[in-house]
């Protein structure tokens, strides 16, 4: 008995025109959001501080005390990724781990008074690679920009924060 072959897109004949790589828009953002992710990450990493490392310290100046779990669903990550952020952070000196008050068996994390002076420095380098990408656009224009990416966003219901 012979094999059966599976057929792949390499076997199927091209049919019509293909399009060109430029022509989606997938291409595009990919290609602006690599240069605005690795620009910020570089100035992020110039304060030793990685891009998931920012967004949890964003996020906790926000909401102050939080639990684990809460930063997890906030981010969007693994409990594993999550664990690992809290302990590199807790190593830095910019987060600490304490025990609940409400719940003696839950822990909760909070930013160190350290923690909390650095995040308003890297949210203005945050400011600055927005400026750099997006400052040459009108208000309207970038309003615009903006609106329709959170349009995606809702249409697919994306949750989880960008943080590769």
């Amino acid at each position: 008995m012979g094999e059966k072959k599976t057929s792949t897109s390499r076997d199927l004949p091209v049919q019509g025109a293909v399009s060109a790589l430029e022509s989606h828009a997938g291409f595009w953002l990919r290609f602006v959001s690599n240069h605005v992710s690795a620009r910020f990450e570089a100035s992020l990493a110039a304060e030793d501080i990685s891009l998931s490392e920012w967004v949890a310290l964003r996020s906790l100046f926000d909401t102050g005390a939080s639990d684990p779990a809460a930063l997890m669903r906030e981010l969007g990550m693994t409990k594993g990724a999550v664990s690992k952020i809290i302990t590199r952070l807790e190593r830095k000196g910019l987060l600490l781990r304490e025990i609940s008050a409400i719940d003696k068996r839950a822990t909760q994390i909070l930013l160190t008074m350290a923690g909390k002076n650095l995040v308003p420095g890297l949210a203005a380098l945050a400011d600055d690679n927005d400026a750099l990408f997006f400052g040459h656009l009108s208000d309207k224009q970038r309003s615009e920009l903006i609106a329709l990416m959170k349009h995606i966003v809702d249409m697919h219901d994306l949750r989880a924060v960008p943080v590769k």
